[in-house]
């Protein structure tokens, strides 16, 4: 997985592609310090939680600037979101996170929001790493209250 990020960097560079080339810094450079604060080499599914981070911070800042009035940083960050988001899995659909959260509450069964701390980790657990999480504790808040 970083090879291939690594790959589309060295094909930014010959393309001058400026705005791929800095999220791909970024994201090279995120994993190389989380590579050394482990204290060995990057798994693909560690690799896939440095890129769901940096999505879901790409994602905060599009809501902030959006809220802030900032269309101009706004475009900028939706741009950079496609370009992490390019190299993870594709998300579910609201209607299987539904499902999951369901098939969940009915084998836990939860029945109350005093449930919620035991219901939430296997419905992300299910998803592995295809859930949006915001998405899933909406669904799951909606369900159990």
């Amino acid at each position: 997985m970083l090879h291939q990020i690594e790959n589309d960097l060295k094909e930014a560079l010959k393309n001058q592609d400026k705005a791929k080339l800095g999220v791909l810094r970024i994201l090279i450079s995120k994993c190389k310090n989380k590579s050394i604060a482990i204290g060995k080499p990057l798994e693909n599914s560690e690799i896939m939680k440095v890129l769901q981070t940096a999505a879901k911070q790409h994602k905060e800042s599009i809501k902030l600037y959006s809220q802030g009035k900032r269309n101009d940083l706004v475009d900028q960050e939706t741009l950079e979101l496609k370009i992490v988001e390019a190299y993870l899995p594709s998300m579910m659909t609201e209607d299987e996170v539904r499902a999951i959260v369901v098939s969940v509450i009915e084998t836990t069964e939860a029945s109350s929001m005093a449930d919620f701390g035991k219901v939430m980790p296997q419905v992300m657990k299910q998803g592995a790493g295809k859930i949006d999480g915001g998405v899933a504790q909406n669904i799951l808040k909606e369900l159990l209250a």
